[in-house]
């Protein structure tokens, strides 16, 4: 069984390395605290959340470093490609993430796989706000996840924080239309204006990656209470307070758009 994780976990840092290649044809990714990462304990990542591309963009760079098991809305993680991948990396499924608040059982359950992985040693990666932000800055409002894990998390566990910034104003955040984007219609655009830019000429925009251990302060926050918790959280992913909204143009030899 050990032997075959080890398998999975290889193929899985070659899958990372292809998307970092991927990526780089339209972000600039620059990277900060990593060297956090590079320890043998179990980490809770815990990164605010700009956009639906974010998660592919955040893994593939972790896994230059170590491993991360994603806790995944059921509707991207029952996408039939992808499920058998999903499980096999051990990702977290939940009921839908963009929900309000959930029943005391939906959270026993999420809290309950998250310490399943634990005590397996793998790292976890949850968004607290749950949904990507409606704006330049990141809301928690009333979520519970990250809270309820916290608050109860084994000792052994390290917090790490993740702070995303440059991806407000991207076709894969809300600022477009205050909604959500449909992940597979934004797919396809990426990959037409891949080949409208000619592979490598696609404009490019920095995205800027930042890891800070927040074991000790968040285990001193979570005592206060779900809201000043959340609070904290949100005053260290808005510490350069509200991000203006950047649109790049998606084709080089087109005028930018106003």
């Amino acid at each position: 069984m050990q032997k075959k994780e080890s398998i999975f976990i290889f193929f899985s840092k070659i899958l990372a390395f292809k998307l970092r290649l991927l990526l780089r044809l339209r972000y600039k990714i620059s990277i900060k605290g990593s060297e956090i990462l590079q320890n043998n304990s179990p980490v809770l990542f815990l990164p605010n959340h700009q956009a639906l591309v974010d998660p592919i963009i955040l893994l593939s760079q972790i896994y230059r470093y170590t491993t991360a098991s994603p806790v995944i809305s059921e509707k991207y993680y029952d996408i039939p490609l992808a499920r058998s991948f999903f499980k096999q990396m051990g990702a977290v499924r939940v009921s839908d993430l963009e929900t309000g608040s959930r029943d005391t059982s939906v959270l026993k359950s999420i809290t309950r796989s998250v310490f399943k992985s634990f005590r397996r040693n793998r790292n976890i990666l949850i968004y607290p706000s749950g949904q990507i932000a409606a704006q330049g800055y990141e809301r928690i409002f009333n979520k519970k996840s990250a809270y309820h894990i916290v608050n109860t998390i084994p000792e052994n566990v390290q917090i790490v924080g993740v702070r995303i910034t440059g991806l407000w104003g991207s076709m894969w955040s809300r600022s477009k239309t205050g909604k959500t984007p449909d992940f597979f219609v934004q797919l396809f655009k990426a990959l037409f204006y891949v080949l409208a830019n000619l592979i490598f000429f696609l404009p490019k925009r920095t995205v800027s990656i930042e890891f800070e251990d927040l074991t000790a302060i968040a285990k001193e926050k979570v005592l206060l209470g779900q809201k000043p918790f959340n609070l904290f959280l949100e005053d260290f992913y808005n510490l350069n307070r509200e991000e203006p909204l950047l649109s790049l143009k998606h084709i080089f030899y087109l005028p930018q758009k106003k």
